[in-house]
Order: C-alpha cells, then structure tokens, then sequence
C-alpha cells in the first residue's frame, strides 16, 4: 500500500500540466475537506499542525506531531507527505520508521540547523539525505527543503550578514546544495521564499522537480508553475485562514448573544 502511493505521488510531480497542487492540512478534518475537494495528494505544514496542537512552530513534541500525521493520513486514501522539520534528531532508521508506522509517503526535511539557527554543512545535509534514501527506498518522496532565502528571517548573526548577500550568490548556493541533495537520492527540492522569478532557473540548475511556497501576496499556485515550480504548497497559510473564519464566526457568535 505504501509503496503504492509513494508512486503515485512521485508520479504527480511529474505531470503534463504541472504543478502539483498540495493543500496543507493541519488535522484529520481538513484532510478530508481537501481529499474530498478533489486534491490528489496532501503534504502536512509543520506549522500548521503546531498551531492546531497549541505550540510554536518549530516546538512540537516529535511523538505528538508524528500522531498528528498519522490521524490525517488514517482519515484520507490519497497520498500524504509530511513536514518533519529537520528530521528531530532521529537516526535515519528511526525516522524512517516513525514516517512508516504514521502511514506518510512522502517528507520534507530542511537544511536548517535548529538549535543554531544557521544552515547545515551542505555535504553534511546531503549524507543525511542520503541515509535516509537508503532506509527508506523507493517508499519514500523526499522533498529536501533549502533555506538559503530564509536564513535573514532567524535573527542570527549568521543570518543578518546574509541579508548582505546578493541575490544572485544565495541562487547559486541554492543550486549547489540542490545538486547535492540531488545526487543523495532527493525526489524534489524546496528553495523556500526563493523570488519567483528565479525559480525556472533553480529548477533547470539543479535538475528536480521544485516546490514553490504560494503566499497570500504572491502568485497563484498557477502562476507559479508557469514561472517554473512543479509542486506548490501553502505551509500553515491554509490553516491560518481558517482560523481567520472561525475568529470571525465567533465574534460573529458573540454579537447575536448580545
């Protein structure tokens, strides 16, 4: 059954009319709102999950976001990838495993160094990759996400010299941790907030398919696959406007009540 959709979803990031569209749901009923609204396939925000569970991204117990996972996928018959951040410090055998057990067929996992800040060793990320790819074979799309257009967002000094850091060097370095994480077995690659503009550019240089992040201010997830992006997903935005809804269903609420 896994390796089942597994192909199928690695399918779809290869189809004629690209791209791949993938809400991000955030519990077990917006899973089925989205595989019920037609969605092929699904790919869990981390942040999304993290806010519906009560943390901060980035703050969620690995044992509780991976029962997140699991109760989305048990709700669904259609693929499911999920954000597994920077993999939680897991072994690639463990990983693995708790990626198996929770029923995802699909990660992504970030070049992120969490208790720094900082981005990993490119060569480094990709040997973890690649462990990954060995325990997982082919039952597994990994959606190796490159944070080289993120790091000014961290608040490190590493991070503050790279607002310095012309945009044409942060593509370049895109493209060689891409190439790297390629070579490791990667199925896809996630230059988060990379401009859109650039990004037919980082896919033609690194040579995979590429998941663009469709923001409320940006281009529509169709205009992006035009620009180049072969996959789309939302991170938490989907979840946040729903909050947005029921914030305003229950002010709505409180005026009828007097």
């Amino acid at each position: 059954m896994s390796a089942r959709l597994a192909h199928t979803l690695r399918a779809l990031h290869h189809g004629p009319e690209p791209p791949l569209i993938l809400p991000g749901p955030w519990d077990a009923a917006s899973a089925r709102v989205f595989a019920d609204a037609g969605f092929p396939a699904l790919a869990t925000p981390s942040a999304g999950v993290a806010a519906s569970l009560g943390y901060e991204d980035g703050q969620t117990p690995p044992d509780e976001m991976f029962a997140a996972v699991a109760r989305i996928v048990r709700a669904v018959d259609v693929p499911v990838s999920a954000d597994v951040e920077a993999g939680y410090g897991l072994s690639a055998k463990e990983l693995v495993g708790r990626l198996m057990d929770a029923g995802a067929v699909g990660c992504n996992l970030e070049d992120t160094d969490h208790a720094s800040g900082a981005l990993r060793d490119p060569q480094q990320q990709a040997d973890w990759l690649a462990q990954v790819r060995a325990e997982a074979g082919d039952t597994l799309v990994i959606n190796a996400r490159i944070d080289t257009f993120l790091r000014g967002a961290e608040g490190t000094e590493e991070a503050e010299a790279a607002e310095e850091v012309e945009e044409g060097e942060r593509a370049a370095e895109t493209v060689r941790r891409g190439r790297l994480y390629a070579a490791a077995g990667a199925d896809c690659v996630y230059p988060i907030l990379a401009p859109p503009p650039l990004l037919a550019g980082l896919a033609a240089g690194i040579g995979l398919p590429l998941n663009a992040l469709a923001t409320p201010d940006g281009p529509s997830p169709r205009e992006l696959g035009a620009l180049g992006a072969s996959r789309v997903t939302f991170g938490p935005g989907l979840q946040r406007q729903a909050m947005a809804a029921v914030k305003e269903t229950a002010e709505g609420v409180r005026e009828a009540a007097g």
